[in-house]
Parts: structure tokens; sequence; C-alpha cells
């Protein structure tokens, strides 16, 4: 959407996508209140029928959300994972055996057309198949065995907010239902996420020193791995800054190499294990002058170049992302518009991507 609307209503860059951000408390709440009993009927079928590996698919923002998928089901419930190549059915018509697989495809419009032809292959090939969207009207939904409505409502800014942490809420509430459990640590969220967003004023500070960047690295590991992908894909997106998005273990594996005092480099550390994971890295970065923002508890964020203090109290570690990608989204908003740019509308981009 441009500066001005068809009917000639002046609109301030950014403002579509700062409203969706914005309505990420309510709608996490109503995936609480109104979808995890679906989703719990949704897991306890697909439990039943004891799938003995899982395979996801998605792109981009919904490729992150999948991921983030993928440690739940490993760490959580032991259950070996992939993620899919689309191609090898969509374009090389490969026709594997997937019997007693779990094939779960994340997409928020659900219309892409590789993701539906590769859905309808593997329920072809005797997968059981899962559409994950915000769309239950869709072409993937339909194709599906299953479906779960992350209930994030519309989303009109190209850049995906609130879709994202929609996903990643329900495929928690998902994961958990798997395996019997109610997912109520998740009902801390809401609040949390209103406090995190009420700090605008600190992000749009923190943006000013971000805003000539012409490269920037992002980190994290375990449970923070895909926020980071996630935050450099919205940096990229919305700002135009080149993002490279690592696991902290493969930055050291050569490209800690490129990082120097100039590039920023963002570290996203959960509080527990992943964070603990990540020390040796933050210690490598400071070692080398990099210019270090964390998102994570107090006592990182003092040790860094500057950084967010993420409210973790209460919060267990696999559901931090829900919040860590708060104060990135806001972040990579607050560059775009210090860079003159709108991040409701990124150059290039559609609302829905149709690849083949």
């Amino acid at each position: 959407m441009s500066a001005t609307s068809p009917a000639g209503e002046s609109e301030q860059p950014g403002r579509i996508m700062s409203g969706e951000m914005a309505e990420q408390p309510a709608m996490l709440r109503r995936i609480l209140e109104r979808g995890a009993p679906r989703i719990r009927e949704v897991a306890a079928g697909i439990a039943a029928r004891k799938p003995r590996f899982v395979l996801l698919t998605a792109r981009g923002t919904s490729d992150n959300a999948a991921l983030y998928a993928k440690y739940l089901l490993e760490i959580r419930l032991g259950l070996p994972c992939g993620l899919a190549s689309m191609s090898t059915t969509t374009a090389y018509g490969a026709k594997p055996d997937l019997r007693d697989v779990l094939v779960i495809t994340v997409s928020q419009s659900g219309g892409s057309p590789d993701l539906v032809a590769s859905t309808r292959a593997a329920r072809e090939a005797g997968a059981i198949t899962l559409a994950v969207t915000n769309n239950r009207d869709s072409p993937l939904a339909a194709v599906s065995e299953h479906h779960i409505d992350i209930l994030a409502g519309p989303e009109k800014a190209l850049p995906a907010t609130k879709t994202y942490t929609a996903s990643l809420l329900s495929l928690y509430l998902f994961v958990e239902g798997l395996a019997g459990r109610d997912g109520s640590a998740a009902e801390i969220l809401p609040e949390r996420a209103e406090e995190i967003l009420a700090r605008k004023d600190e992000v749009k500070a923190l943006a000013a020193r971000y805003r000539f960047a012409e490269r920037m690295v992002i980190t994290s590991r375990g449970y923070g791995y895909p926020t980071a992908k996630e935050a450099a894909l919205k940096l990229m997106e919305t700002s135009y800054i080149p993002a490279l998005s690592y696991s902290g273990a493969d930055l050291l594996h050569g490209p800690l190499a490129m990082v120097d005092n100039i590039s920023p480099v963002i570290a996203v550390v959960t509080d527990g294990r992943g964070g603990e994971a990540l020390q040796p890295v933050l210690d490598r970065l400071r070692g080398r002058g990099a210019d270090l923002f964390v998102v994570g508890p107090q006592a990182q964020v003092a040790a860094a170049s500057a950084g967010f203090v993420l409210p973790t109290s209460g919060v267990a570690e696999e559901l931090q992302p829900v919040l860590e990608i708060l104060p990135l989204q806001m972040l990579a908003y607050e560059v775009t518009i210090a860079r003159g740019q709108d991040p409701d509308a990124p150059r290039a981009l559609a609302k829905v991507t149709e690849t083949r």
C-alpha cells in the first residue's frame, strides 16, 4: 500500500505494520482462548496414529516458524524431523515412501502452488498431512488431511509480524498436544508481549544506532536460532540492509572472520541452555571488538555494546522465541522509518509468493 490510499487518505509510512505488531498480545490471547481446544483435538488425532518421523514444509517467514517446530519436536518429543526440499517432488517428480510420516506445511496464506503441490504429493505418498495457515479456506487447507487455523486475522503489511508469532504459539500448542500436555505454560505470553511492545521509545533510540549500517550479522543457538533467521529476514525485506543469520556454532566455523567493529552483530540469547551454548561465541565476538547488540537477559545485555532486556522471568526457554522476535520486529520497523523508507510496502515483494 502506498503512502496515499486509493481513496486519497494520507497515511503514515509503516502505519499498517505498526498496527499489526500492536495486535500481537490480543492475538496470542485469542489463540490461547479460542484456538487451543481445536489444536489439542487435531494433535490428539495425529498422536493416535503414532508418526515415526516429521517433515516440515514452508517458505520465508513460515520456514522460520517451521524450524522452531523442529526444535520443539526433537527436544520436547524426541521425534526426528527434517525440513523438506519441495523441488524433489514438484520439479523432479520424486515419489518418496511417506507412510507413517507426519508432513506439516506452514503457510500464512496457504496459497503458494509449490506448497499445495508438495502437500498433495505427500498425502498421495501415504503421509499424515497437517496444514498450519491463517486461511482455513485456502487451497493448502483443502488438500491437507488436518488443518490448524492460527487465528491471526487479516495481515495487510507485506512484512509478516503477527502471523509469525501466531504460527509459533500454534505450533507450540500442537507439539504439547502431541505429548498429551495442555500448553498452559504459554498463558504468560500475552502479558509479557504487552510489556515489550510498550517499549517503543527504547527501540527507536536503538534504531538510530543502526540507521547507516551497511551489513548486519545475527546469531543465536537452540530455540533462539529461528528468531535470528526471522530477524534477518525482517531487516532485509524492510530496510534492505544485508543481514546474515548464523547459528553460533556455524559462525565460529569461518564467518567469524568477517566480524569487525563496524558491522553490528545482533545476538539472540535465550535464558536457558541455548544461551549457555552461545556464551563462547559471545566471548569471541567481544574479543574481536564487535559492535554487539544483545536481546536477552539483563546480565548478557549489560556485557554488550547495546541491547534489549527481555522479560524472561517465568517464561520457559521453549516459549521465549515468541517474545524474542518482538523487539527485533520493532527494530526492523524503526530502522526502516529512520532510513526514509516504508516498511508496509517493500519493493519487489507480494503478499502471496507463488513459487512452483
